[in-house]
């Protein structure tokens, strides 16, 4: 009896210190993203790299698409999550780094492949620190979104230095990324063990492919839902790429704090998606996220003069209806209509067709726009920067039409027939 009392001790124990461990870990997961990421596209309009803007927002995309391979084959059978999750961000520390040197020399597709490079190696590692996180709390679904949230707060606090301290246009923002790259690095070999989860298990084309989850399209609602998902993150792409840039022509000094506030309000619309789920539903929640683009899209465009250029403030705002009430609710979504069996395969599935397909198209779509209508800088360009907000807008807006008349999904209880 003791012993047993003295072992639930322990684990109380262990279970308090956990947390604020993994707390810590996805707060520097995503201050390295946040820190680069949101004014890449500032700084390389500084260098003359404008042209390739949007080729450089594609390397996230295609890196997504190649990264559940990466896992599904190595990580997931022979490495520990936690000991692969230190590596990557090492060497992404070194390429990082490196970085700078680029710019100096102007090496534009010198400087694609090294974006390319580092994003194949930071793109696994935010599944990686999910594994670590699921699979050391022992109560993951009260104890994850407090955890998640800190990844949240370290991509504000990113922002906040990179906007205080005058680096949103300077190759500084890389230096920054990688030293906090490093010191993740090395944390990580001290998170708790986190065994390969698929150690011994024979390789299947089957799963890598998620096979099982393109069967669920054969399900009207879900084939609806994951079209629309892909289409709605072509419009989607415009805003990683071009907001910043956009921001700093508008004239903000501080772009990085600017565009912090989109996450800031991600934290708060979290807090009401299980207030406003029960009583909107999936079908009316997701439109909301996808009307919200369009909003979003349109204050950008009537916010390029000086007297309603409280406008953009608003559309950074709306960044967390967009995505909250979309891609959170989406992800709620695919897994209440996935199987047990399937349900990673899904949401593998998702972020394929949206982080994935999408946002590789929309970066190329929105590169090619913007080369062709956006050719003043700064204040001039603005009216310019008026015209390339529209396409996204009225994009984003036709799929949400389409979305609303196409899709027909009804949560009923377990033995009804659901719609769709």
């Amino acid at each position: 009896m003791q012993t047993d009392s003295l072992a639930l001790g322990a684990k109380s124990t262990t279970f308090k210190w956990v947390v604020p461990r993994l707390a810590l870990m996805m707060f520097l997961q995503f201050f390295v993203w946040g820190a680069w990421y949101v004014t890449l596209g500032v700084v390389m309009g500084k260098y003359g790299l404008t042209a390739i803007i949007g080729d450089a927002y594609s390397t996230g995309p295609i890196a997504s698409i190649l990264s559940p391979f990466v896992l599904g084959m190595v990580v997931d059978r022979f490495f520990a999550s936690q000991k692969v999750l230190a590596v990557l961000h090492l060497v992404g520390a070194g390429l990082l780094w490196m970085m700078p040197g680029f710019f100096a020399e102007g090496q534009g597709s010198g400087l694609l492949w090294i974006i390319f490079g580092y994003m194949l190696c930071y793109m696994p590692t935010i599944a990686l620190s999910n594994n670590v996180a699921f699979y050391s709390l022992s109560n993951s679904e009260k104890a994850f979104p407090i955890v998640r949230a800190f990844g949240t707060f370290g991509w504000i606090v990113a922002g906040l230095i990179v906007g205080s301290t005058g680096m949103s246009d300077s190759t500084d923002i890389f230096t920054l990324a990688a030293v906090a790259s490093l010191v993740l690095a090395v944390y990580s070999f001290t998170l708790p063990h986190t065994p390969a989860p698929e150690r011994g298990k024979p390789v299947k084309m089957r799963d890598l492919l998620c096979a099982d989850a393109f069967a669920m399209l054969k399900q009207r609602h879900f084939l609806v839902f994951i079209i629309c998902a892909m289409l709605i993150s072509i419009p989607l792409a415009a805003y990683y790429a071009y907001a910043a840039p956009f921001v700093a022509a508008a004239g903000f000094t501080n772009v990085g704090g600017v565009m912090s506030l989109g996450q800031m309000s991600e934290l708060f619309f979290m807090l009401l998606i299980p207030f406003l789920f029960a009583r909107l539903g999936i079908k009316y929640m997701l439109m909301i996220g996808m009307l919200s683009w369009f909003l979003r899209y349109v204050m950008f465009a009537l916010g390029i003069t000086e007297e309603m250029r409280w406008m953009i403030y608003l559309g950074i705002i709306l960044h967390g209806m967009c995505y909250d009430f979309f891609f959170v609710i989406g992800f709620i979504y695919t897994d209440k209509v996935a199987g047990d069996k399937v349900k990673g395969q899904a949401q593998s599935l998702l972020v394929l067709f949206t982080y994935g397909i999408g946002m590789l198209i929309g970066s190329q779509i929105s590169g090619a726009l913007f080369n062709q209508m956006v050719t003043g800088e700064g204040a001039a360009a603005l009216p310019q920067w008026q015209h390339f907000w529209w396409y996204p807008a009225f994009g984003a807006l036709a799929i949400a039409a389409l979305f609303f008349f196409t899709f027909n999904y009804r949560d009923t209880p377990a033995g009804e027939k659901r719609d769709g």
